[in-house]
């Protein structure tokens, strides 16, 4: 690749009072290192290398919202209580410093465990129906008062984000996590007005949450919503199989307050609906622009020669051609794109690419994972 190719990259953007120097941004990755759930000093000093070296956006690592059962590992930080906050204020501040944007990712892991520690919490995990899986009992059912008590939190944790002086904040509602299980069919069997057997019926909750946070920060802050059709209890599994089905999906979740849609898929480069498609084989990120209107981060497997599920069972990976990744930015496919593995083992990456010091860039070490380069 010349540094011309990668121009496109170096493109500005900006969206309401959000304005960016390229189109780069870090994806969310958890991280395990907040003991109590606060982030420390090295987190801090983690986030400001990516700002100091040209990152468009930053997305957090995965940061709980204020709810008894809200994260599946003990090191996850919190995005509550004075002393996480604390700790926030002082990564925003230094990545503002070093000339960086971000947002924190608000999360809730709902019932899913996670399979990197056997810890629980000492409250019932909670989900739309008590399940983590079809047919796979875990947890507590939701009450309506855990609802408004959940969604409550999201809008807390947004307008505490603002507060801090952050520039956007992304919900987290894929991967099978509490948003998605409400949008799955096969894990909210839920009869009352947050389930249904449409998914425009079962996205109720997300859309209300989102209503809720557009509240908390008012109409200028952006808000951005993580999604996606796999999940870690199937990856095959599609909640949407056509682009009517994706329409009543996303819409509604736009229309609530949404202004971008990050899009999750295992490989950015694989078309959504290949048979209706044809040869333009929009992705997952470029349907929903399509569809929504909305600006979309397109993410999975940027720039390395596999998909990230190999990395927790020890797999590594090379860094890989970005050629199809700047076509599809050339025809303003989507957006933005989101940067996972090849940033967190490689701070300087986006630098590497904007000089052309592409021969410089790190292979991914799933050892990596365990630390904060």
């Amino acid at each position: 690749m010349s540094k011309a190719n990668v121009d496109v990259l170096f493109q500005p953007f900006q969206l309401k009072n959000l304005t960016l120097k390229n189109r780069i941004v870090m994806a969310p990755m958890t991280r395990s290192f907040s003991p109590n759930g606060v982030p420390g000093d090295d987190v801090a000093a983690y986030y400001q290398r990516r700002a100091a070296a040209d990152v468009g956006l930053i997305l957090s690592e995965g940061t709980v919202v204020d709810r008894p059962a809200s994260r599946n590992d003990p090191k996850i930080p919190f995005f509550h209580g004075e002393a996480s906050l604390a700790g926030w204020k002082k990564v925003i501040d230094e990545v503002h410093a070093a000339g960086g944007k971000m947002g924190p990712q608000l999360w809730h892991t709902g019932s899913v465990a996670s399979f990197l520690t056997e810890w629980v919490p000492e409250a019932p995990v909670e989900s739309p129906s008590g399940l983590i899986g079809p047919g796979q009992p875990r947890g507590e059912i939701m009450s309506d008062e855990a609802i408004a008590d959940t969604i409550a939190a999201f809008a807390q944790a947004a307008a505490d984000a603002k507060r801090l002086g952050f520039d956007v904040a992304e919900i987290h509602g894929a991967h099978g996590y509490l948003i998605d299980q409400f949008f799955w069919a096969a894990t909210n069997l839920r009869t009352d007005g947050y389930g249904g057997a449409a998914l425009k019926q079962r996205s109720r909750f997300a859309a209300e949450v989102v209503k809720a946070m557009r509240q908390a920060v008012g109409p200028d802050f952006p808000i951005i919503l993580r999604v996606s059709q796999w999940k870690q209890q199937d990856y095959a599994f599609r909640l949407a199989t056509t682009p009517d089905a994706m329409t009543d999906w996303l819409l509604p979740l736009v229309e609530a307050g949404v202004d971008i849609l990050h899009c999750s898929q295992r490989r950015f480069w694989e078309p959504e609906f290949p048979e209706i498609d044809g040869e333009s084989g929009l992705n997952f990120a470029g349907w929903a622009k399509k569809l929504t209107g909305a600006a979309t981060i397109s993410v999975g497997s940027v720039g390395l020669s596999n998909d990230f599920m190999g990395s927790f069972t020890g797999e590594g990976a090379q860094p890989a051609s970005l050629d199809n990744l700047l076509h599809r930015l050339e025809r303003d496919e989507f957006d933005l794109i989101a940067v996972g593995r090849a940033l967190l083992s490689d701070p300087q990456w986006v630098s590497k690419i904007r000089n052309g010091n592409q021969d410089q860039l790190h292979d991914f070490d799933a050892a990596s994972l365990g630390q904060l380069v």
